[in-house]
């Protein structure tokens, strides 16, 4: 294993389309509920305990060698948003792209035939981490970091927040982000044995409804 290989699947610059999407803070803002840093620290820390939470038992789950086709249906059934199934399977077809040229592999070619407009993100980037020879963990940290990552970055731009202060939400809620790596992995290690219902359900009805709203706006900085 080489774990400089999780530098190359969490950086913000691995062409995944990471970039084009707020992870809910576009809404957020123009609905006042992120007005500056601490409001963002508010936001990302329930995005990270439900949403991240999720993905990284998910991202976790693909490493340990659970179906893919079991694990995309799970995280359908857990993303009550069709706005937000969309934008997930987006960005699933974008990382496997990237993914299979960075890392080739005859499992992630046999899902991309599968899921030919993309199997879900977090899915995805399990596998990707797979093929990196990255372990369950790794994948965990990557996909709950990129849960509040993504919106403290959207945030600079929609509300021209101080870099250093977005940055500085991200450190404060680093001590979270191990919490939920590890119980994402706990999680991801009973499905082999239990099946997907042991994944986490954790819900964020406010990211579901702004993202539908967010969906229909006729001018947007960002895809979701």
């Amino acid at each position: 294993m080489s774990r400089a290989a999780l530098l190359v699947l969490a950086d913000g610059r691995f062409p995944a389309g990471g970039h084009a999407h707020s992870g809910g803070a576009e809404a957020a803002v123009k609905a006042r509920r992120i007005t500056g840093a601490q409001s963002l620290e508010s936001f990302c820390r329930g995005r990270l305990h439900t949403a991240g939470l999720v993905s990284a038992a998910l991202a976790a789950a693909a490493v340990l060698g659970a179906d893919p086709g079991g694990l995309d249906a799970a995280a359908d059934a857990r993303t009550p948003s069709p706005a937000l199934r969309v934008a997930a399977r987006k960005l699933g077809r974008q990382l496997m792209r990237a993914a299979r040229a960075t890392w080739p592999s005859a499992e992630l070619d046999a899902v991309a035939a599968k899921f030919p407009k993309g199997a879900h993100q977090p899915v995805v980037l399990g596998l990707a981490a797979r093929a990196a020879g990255l372990e369950a963990l790794d994948a965990a940290y990557c996909a709950a970091y990129e849960s509040v990552s993504g919106p403290a970055s959207a945030t600079v731009r929609l509300l021209s927040l101080d870099p250093f202060d977005a940055t500085a939400v991200l450190a404060r809620l680093a001590p979270e982000l191990d919490r939920v790596a590890d119980q994402a992995v706990e999680a991801a290690r009973r499905v082999i044995d239990e099946g997907t219902d042991a994944l986490p359900s954790a819900s964020a009805p406010l990211l579901e409804t702004g993202a539908e709203a967010h969906a229909a706006w006729p001018v947007r900085l960002f895809a979701s």
